[in-house]
């Protein structure tokens, strides 16, 4: 039988770190010994949890990140090899999801969407892949959305980018050769704040009611994502679809 990695020790560039499934899986990854590099927009939030992770330990880097500027991307990839002398894993987890229905045409918030959820995406693949090639290994895992699967209404657009990204997640793949890893979380509803990110009332309510009923926590999908991070360098987990039971 082929032994099962260790995470102890990989360096590990986690995109949208503050809060959610980036929070939930710094915390996992590090307490298992990962290295953690963690960008995300909020300052606050993102000094909170590297303190938790130093308090109990781990070590971690930090660096004020927006995905939709790729210079702050490269930064935070460089910022790995800086501190930790390679990069293991780049997590590209972050995310936005203000719904709507087409008809309000909420053009900045399908912009958002659109910049955020696949140009973000695009632009961590853009600043890991050169040193994944020279360095001979790496990992992408990218996270999308049990929403790319299933159109519902008021989610066109989510849905849109979040498929967008399964694609880029299988293209990249098929380039990759045998030294690149690439997997993709698909994450059914979850427990984060994305639920109250839309702007109408009636939509968030109605959003943050279903969430309360059967939402999953933060730490189920950061326990598939170490599941795949954990596996033999020559074993490539492609997707990992989670959902809660409950949800359709």
């Amino acid at each position: 039988m082929i032994p099962v990695d260790s995470i102890e020790g990989k360096v590990v560039v986690i995109a949208g770190a503050s809060s959610g499934i980036g929070e939930a899986t710094a915390l996992l990854l590090a307490a298992r010994g990962a290295r953690v590099v963690l960008g995300a927009r909020r300052p606050g939030p993102l000094a909170e949890l590297a303190a938790r992770i130093e308090s109990a330990g781990g070590q971690v880097a930090t660096a004020p990140t927006d995905v939709r500027v790729r210079s702050d991307v490269q930064a935070l990839v460089d910022l790995a090899v800086e501190r930790f002398g390679r990069l293991d894993v780049l997590v590209n987890n972050a995310g936005v999801m203000p719904v709507s229905l087409m008809d309000e045409l909420r053009v900045d918030d399908w912009d958002a969407m659109v910049d955020v959820n696949i140009k973000g995406v695009l632009h961590g693949i853009a600043a890991a892949l050169p040193l994944f090639r020279a360095q001979g290994s790496g990992h992408v895992v990218n996270t999308a959305s049990t929403a790319g699967l299933r159109i519902v209404p008021t989610m066109a657009v989510y849905a849109a980018s979040k498929a967008a990204v399964r694609s880029i997640s299988e293209g990249l793949r098929q380039e990759a050769g045998d030294s690149l890893r690439v997997t993709l979380i698909t994450p059914g509803m979850t427990s984060t704040a994305g639920a109250g990110a839309t702007l109408d009332p009636a939509e968030r309510t109605e959003l943050q009611r279903r969430v309360a009923g059967i939402a999953m926590p933060p730490e189920a999908v950061a326990r598939a994502i170490a599941f795949a991070v954990e596996q033999p360098a020559d074993i490539d987990v492609g997707e990992i679809v989670i959902r809660p039971t409950a949800q359709a």
